[in-house]
């Protein structure tokens, strides 16, 4: 189980990544903004803006689903979850969240999620 101590280093830590993707969320729509209000003078140009607007939904998108878990760990923080797995209820290692912060699973049952995943894309 987490000390308060350490419960309060991931809550700083969590913030500063929630409030850095916010900034780069807020800087990809200007950029794509930007993209939309440029007029393309022929096919390269179109090309160049449909590509620009491909990268930019991508990065939006992973940056909102990693947003979403930063967002789930800080509700878990402040209801007294925080570390535990969301699978099996066994706290999750300390170095596991130092590496994956928003981690909602210990290391043997993400395996396992992981597996169940692959084996359900793989049958017809």
């Amino acid at each position: 189980m987490l000390n308060n101590e350490e419960l309060a280093y991931f809550k700083q830590e969590l913030e500063k990544m929630k409030q850095q993707i916010e900034r780069n969320l807020d800087n990809t729509s200007l950029e794509m903004n930007g993209l939309s209000d440029t007029c393309p003078r022929d096919e390269g140009d179109h090309a160049s803006v449909e590509r620009g607007n491909s990268v930019g939904n991508t990065i939006i998108t992973k940056q909102s689903e990693k947003l979403k878990a930063i967002e789930r760990s800080l509700k878990r923080i402040n209801n007294g979850t925080y570390g535990i797995c969301e699978a099996c209820g066994v706290p999750i290692r300390t170095e596991r969240l130092k590496v994956k912060i928003f981690a909602d699973y210990c290391i043997a049952c993400r395996e396992i999620i992981e597996k169940e995943t692959a084996r359900s894309q793989n049958t017809p």
